[in-house]
């Protein structure tokens, strides 16, 4: 681990903590994350930084657990059971916390690229990227006008419908890492494609991320098409 690769991690863990303390006394802090609370003061009032071990433990064990209830909290279903995640997708300093427990908690190798598909997924690429200072890529389902050379995935679904995403071909490098993700996956359709994509550009899969798992198929799914570990941060069945 470098310097820069240290400092962000305790960083990340002060900012969990931060947010754990809006709710909570330093005792009670304490108690959640078993390390004394004069030093949880020091951290959260930026007087000085957690270990790099200390900072590991809360991003991977507290801070992971503690996201993925905000998320539940956050999340709500309509009538027919499809997930209204608005309130999460819109709030970049919630994302900007769930990026250091990617990186620390799931077993992705570092990427070069993060990679999405318009819309909703950008704003939590967008995240991830920064944290691991890698370059963000979407897919769209049509073509820029300006730009001449396309990578394609295109399937047709159960109802008929055929789906194409197109990323210019100047975003992915052959031999490039990519880790995948999106906010939502339910049935591993737009996952799939985003794996094609990879797989056209002659790149390599660090992993498929997304913030909730709708049920197992579309996990599945993408583990069937990768080697690369394929996770969600909450699951809602």
């Amino acid at each position: 681990m470098n310097r820069v690769e240290k400092a962000t991690l305790q960083l990340g863990a002060v900012s969990i903590l931060g947010v754990l303390k809006g709710s909570r006394t330093y005792e009670e802090l304490a108690e959640l994350t078993g390390l004394p609370a004069g030093d949880l003061n020091r951290y959260v009032n930026g007087h000085v930084l957690p270990g790099v071990e200390r900072a590991r433990a809360v991003v991977e064990d507290v801070g992971r657990e503690t996201l993925a209830a905000e998320l539940d909290a956050r999340i709500e279903f309509d009538a027919e059971g499809y997930v209204d995640n608005s309130e999460v997708v819109f709030d970049q300093p919630f994302l900007d916390l769930v990026a250091p427990v990617v990186a620390e908690s799931f077993g992705f190798d570092r990427p070069d690229v993060v990679l999405t598909a318009a819309t909703d997924g950008i704003t939590l690429a967008a995240a991830i990227a920064s944290h691991f200072d890698a370059r963000c890529a979407y897919a769209k389902k049509s073509k820029e006008t300006a730009v001449e050379e396309f990578i394609e995935a295109r399937e047709r679904l159960e109802s008929g419908i055929e789906l194409t995403y197109y990323l210019p071909a100047s975003a992915l490098r052959s031999g490039e890492r990519v880790l995948v993700v999106d906010d939502l996956i339910r049935s591993g359709e737009t996952q799939e494609l985003l794996l094609e994509i990879v797989e056209g550009a002659d790149a390599h899969v660090a992993g498929v991320f997304a913030l909730i798992a709708a049920g197992d198929e579309g996990i599945e799914r993408a583990r069937a098409r990768t080697d690369g570990p394929v996770d969600a941060l909450t699951r809602a069945d």
